[in-house]
């Protein structure tokens, strides 16, 4: 059973929350202590957060600023703010979503399990050729030659491991990098791309990335 902490400080939805994710069969924390909400969360260690932004003490935004600092749970953003601002920046300092109040309960719940599906598809050590992969910690390894990915290269390389041998549109990769359009363009995805290429280099992959015009990308 998936654990998930709630870190809201108005009673009546965190309540709520408890009951909608209980209620689907989740293990649900409500955060009490937000005074020490960093040091609470990892103690729990769940496997992934629904944070708001307005809480006491500092903003979630702060908080997760601090969390991605030491962890890479799952995290969530809630707001009440309908701003572009806070989306923006909340993705920008490594939320894996954002949802805005009032939500539905049915698509909350969807992004939950697509969330936790992603991370759990990082989750194993892989193989592509001679070169071990091990997506959940960010580590691409060939004999002694090690090489860290970031969160978003290790995404990238996870999916066109999925689809090894088939053609992958760039459309695919902002959504699975993102789970929403608005959040890349095209430029940062080249750079993404660019730098995964370098790095597959440097372990003696230099033409594994292959780019099919007007297509996509594609891993043999």
């Amino acid at each position: 059973m998936k654990k998930i902490l709630v870190i809201e400080d108005e009673k009546i939805v965190a309540d709520e929350l408890f009951d909608l994710l209980k209620n689907s069969s989740y293990e649900v924390f409500l955060l009490e202590d937000f005074k020490n909400a960093k040091e609470e969360v990892l103690k729990r260690s769940p496997d992934l957060i629904l944070l708001d932004i307005n809480i006491p003490y500092q903003n979630g935004e702060l908080l997760l600023q601090e969390l991605r600092k030491e962890t890479k749970i799952p995290i969530i953003m809630v707001t009440s703010r309908n701003s572009d601002t806070d989306e923006v920046l909340s993705m920008s300092y490594g939320a894996d979503d954002y949802i805005t109040k009032p939500y539905n309960p049915n698509i909350l719940l969807l992004r939950i399990a697509a969330v936790l599906k992603r991370v759990g598809d990082l989750s194993e050590i892989k193989k592509y050729q001679e070169l071990e992969i091990n997506l959940q910690k960010g580590i691409i390894k060939r004999g002694e030659n090690e090489i860290n990915l970031t969160k978003n290269e290790m995404i990238i390389l996870g999916y066109l491991l999925s689809h090894l041998n088939k053609i992958v549109t760039r459309d695919e990769l902002m959504t699975t990098l993102w789970n929403n359009d608005e959040y890349i363009n095209d430029n940062a995805l080249t750079v993404n791309i660019s730098r995964l290429r370098s790095k597959l280099k440097e372990v003696g992959y230099q033409d594994a990335i292959e780019t099919k015009k007007k297509a996509g990308y594609i891993l043999r």
